[in-house]
Protein backbone atom coordinates (compact mmCIF):
# COMPACT_ATOMS: atom_id res chain seq x y z
CA UNK A 1 0.00 0.00 0.00
CA UNK A 2 2.65 2.52 1.04
CA UNK A 3 4.88 1.57 -1.88
CA UNK A 4 2.21 3.05 -4.17
CA UNK A 5 2.79 6.36 -2.41
CA UNK A 6 6.46 6.24 -3.46
CA UNK A 7 7.89 6.17 0.06
CA UNK A 8 11.62 5.46 -0.11
CA UNK A 9 12.58 2.06 1.34
CA UNK A 10 14.77 3.63 4.04
CA UNK A 11 11.79 5.64 5.35
CA UNK A 12 9.36 2.72 5.32
CA UNK A 13 10.29 1.47 8.83
CA UNK A 14 9.70 4.97 10.24
CA UNK A 15 6.30 5.19 8.55
CA UNK A 16 5.35 1.69 9.73
CA UNK A 17 6.43 2.57 13.26
CA UNK A 18 4.30 5.75 13.27
CA UNK A 19 1.32 3.94 11.78
CA UNK A 20 1.56 1.24 14.42
CA UNK A 21 1.91 3.80 17.24
CA UNK A 22 -1.25 5.50 15.96
CA UNK A 23 -3.07 2.20 15.47
CA UNK A 24 -2.30 0.93 18.97
CA UNK A 25 -3.07 4.29 20.59
CA UNK A 26 -6.53 4.14 19.03
CA UNK A 27 -6.87 0.48 19.99
CA UNK A 28 -6.04 1.19 23.64
CA UNK A 29 -8.56 4.03 23.72
CA UNK A 30 -11.16 1.83 22.01
CA UNK A 31 -10.84 -0.87 24.67
CA UNK A 32 -11.17 1.70 27.44
CA UNK A 33 -14.27 3.18 25.77
CA UNK A 34 -15.78 -0.32 25.49
CA UNK A 35 -15.12 -1.05 29.17
CA UNK A 36 -16.79 2.24 30.13
CA UNK A 37 -19.81 1.58 27.90
CA UNK A 38 -19.13 4.50 25.53
CA UNK A 39 -20.48 3.07 22.26
CA UNK A 40 -20.01 5.92 19.78
CA UNK A 41 -16.38 6.70 20.71
CA UNK A 42 -15.63 2.95 20.76
CA UNK A 43 -17.04 2.56 17.24
CA UNK A 44 -15.17 5.59 15.88
CA UNK A 45 -11.82 4.65 17.42
CA UNK A 46 -12.27 1.04 16.26
CA UNK A 47 -12.94 2.18 12.71
CA UNK A 48 -9.88 4.45 12.61
CA UNK A 49 -7.69 1.86 14.32
CA UNK A 50 -8.58 -0.93 11.93
CA UNK A 51 -8.03 1.26 8.85
CA UNK A 52 -4.57 2.27 10.05
CA UNK A 53 -3.75 -1.34 10.99
CA UNK A 54 -4.59 -2.59 7.49
CA UNK A 55 -2.16 -0.10 5.95
CA UNK A 56 0.58 -0.95 8.46
CA UNK A 57 0.29 -4.74 8.23
CA UNK A 58 0.05 -4.65 4.43
CA UNK A 59 3.24 -2.59 4.31
CA UNK A 60 5.09 -5.08 6.49
CA UNK A 61 3.82 -8.14 4.62
CA UNK A 62 4.77 -6.58 1.29
CA UNK A 63 8.34 -6.13 2.49
CA UNK A 64 9.10 -9.14 4.68
CA UNK A 65 12.69 -9.13 3.45
CA UNK A 66 13.42 -5.97 5.49
CA UNK A 67 14.05 -6.79 9.16
CA UNK A 68 13.74 -3.12 10.09
CA UNK A 69 10.11 -3.14 8.97
CA UNK A 70 9.37 -6.00 11.37
CA UNK A 71 11.20 -4.27 14.22
CA UNK A 72 9.35 -1.02 13.47
CA UNK A 73 6.02 -2.88 13.50
CA UNK A 74 6.71 -4.51 16.88
CA UNK A 75 8.19 -1.32 18.35
CA UNK A 76 5.18 0.68 17.19
CA UNK A 77 2.87 -1.85 18.83
CA UNK A 78 4.60 -1.52 22.21
CA UNK A 79 5.00 2.25 22.02
CA UNK A 80 1.42 2.78 20.85
CA UNK A 81 0.04 0.90 23.82
CA UNK A 82 1.85 3.22 26.22
CA UNK A 83 0.95 6.33 24.20
CA UNK A 84 -2.71 5.27 24.27
CA UNK A 85 -2.62 4.96 28.05
CA UNK A 86 -1.01 8.40 28.40
CA UNK A 87 -3.67 9.93 26.15
CA UNK A 88 -6.44 8.23 28.14
CA UNK A 89 -4.99 9.48 31.44
CA UNK A 90 -5.00 13.03 30.11
CA UNK A 91 -8.56 12.71 28.82
CA UNK A 92 -9.63 11.33 32.23
CA UNK A 93 -12.87 9.90 30.89
CA UNK A 94 -15.26 8.36 33.36
CA UNK A 95 -15.84 8.41 37.09
CA UNK A 96 -14.02 7.26 40.19
CA UNK A 97 -15.33 6.24 43.58
CA UNK A 98 -13.12 7.43 46.42
CA UNK A 99 -13.06 5.82 49.85
CA UNK A 100 -11.47 7.95 52.52
CA UNK A 101 -10.70 6.59 55.98
CA UNK A 102 -9.96 9.16 58.65
CA UNK A 103 -9.25 8.25 62.24
CA UNK A 104 -9.51 11.76 63.65
CA UNK A 105 -10.84 14.37 61.22
CA UNK A 106 -13.59 12.65 59.24
CA UNK A 107 -16.17 15.39 59.79
CA UNK A 108 -13.67 18.08 58.71
CA UNK A 109 -12.84 16.13 55.54
CA UNK A 110 -16.52 15.65 54.73
CA UNK A 111 -17.25 19.34 55.29
CA UNK A 112 -14.27 20.43 53.13
CA UNK A 113 -15.49 18.23 50.27
CA UNK A 114 -19.07 19.45 50.61
CA UNK A 115 -17.86 23.07 50.62
CA UNK A 116 -16.05 22.28 47.34
CA UNK A 117 -19.32 21.01 45.87
CA UNK A 118 -18.87 17.23 46.17
CA UNK A 119 -21.41 14.83 47.64
CA UNK A 120 -20.06 12.77 50.52
CA UNK A 121 -21.50 9.84 52.44
CA UNK A 122 -20.22 9.34 55.99
CA UNK A 123 -20.12 5.92 57.64
CA UNK A 124 -18.78 5.08 61.06
CA UNK A 125 -16.37 2.17 61.25
CA UNK A 126 -13.90 0.45 63.51
CA UNK A 127 -10.23 0.21 62.65
CA UNK A 128 -7.25 -1.32 64.43
CA UNK A 129 -6.90 1.66 66.78
CA UNK A 130 -10.62 2.37 67.30
CA UNK A 131 -13.41 4.31 65.62
CA UNK A 132 -12.82 5.76 62.15
CA UNK A 133 -14.88 7.76 59.68
CA UNK A 134 -15.33 6.10 56.32
CA UNK A 135 -16.22 8.68 53.68
CA UNK A 136 -17.25 7.85 50.14
CA UNK A 137 -17.71 10.09 47.14
CA UNK A 138 -18.04 9.48 43.42
CA UNK A 139 -16.48 12.09 41.14
CA UNK A 140 -15.38 12.59 37.57
CA UNK A 141 -11.90 11.16 37.03
CA UNK A 142 -10.56 14.60 36.13
CA UNK A 143 -11.57 15.75 39.65
CA UNK A 144 -9.84 12.94 41.57
CA UNK A 145 -6.59 14.84 42.10
CA UNK A 146 -8.48 17.96 43.26
CA UNK A 147 -10.45 15.86 45.76
CA UNK A 148 -7.27 14.15 46.96
CA UNK A 149 -5.67 17.53 47.68
CA UNK A 150 -8.77 18.72 49.59
CA UNK A 151 -8.79 15.55 51.69
CA UNK A 152 -5.09 15.79 52.54
CA UNK A 153 -5.45 19.48 53.47
CA UNK A 154 -8.19 18.58 55.95
CA UNK A 155 -6.50 15.39 57.22
CA UNK A 156 -2.94 14.62 56.08
CA UNK A 157 -3.12 11.25 57.86
CA UNK A 158 -6.17 9.96 55.99
CA UNK A 159 -6.12 6.81 53.85
CA UNK A 160 -7.55 7.08 50.31
CA UNK A 161 -8.45 4.53 47.67
CA UNK A 162 -10.13 4.97 44.31
CA UNK A 163 -12.01 2.56 42.06
CA UNK A 164 -13.37 2.98 38.54
CA UNK A 165 -17.16 3.16 38.47
CA UNK A 166 -19.94 3.36 35.91
CA UNK A 167 -22.80 5.44 37.28
CA UNK A 168 -26.10 3.71 36.68
CA UNK A 169 -28.82 5.85 38.20
CA UNK A 170 -29.19 9.23 39.82
CA UNK A 171 -27.14 10.47 42.74
CA UNK A 172 -25.32 13.77 43.16
CA UNK A 173 -22.74 14.71 40.56
CA UNK A 174 -20.85 17.95 40.83
CA UNK A 175 -21.65 20.12 37.81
Amino acid sequence: MLDRLAIPAEWLPVVIFLLRVSDMSFDTLRVLFVVRGRRAPAWLTGFIQSAIWIIAVTSVLSHLDNLFNLIAYAGGFATGTVVGLVIEERLAIGHGHLRIISSQRGSAVAEALRQAGYGVTEISGRGKAGTVAILTTSVRRRDIERVRRKVLQADPGSFLTVEEVRPLHRGFWRA
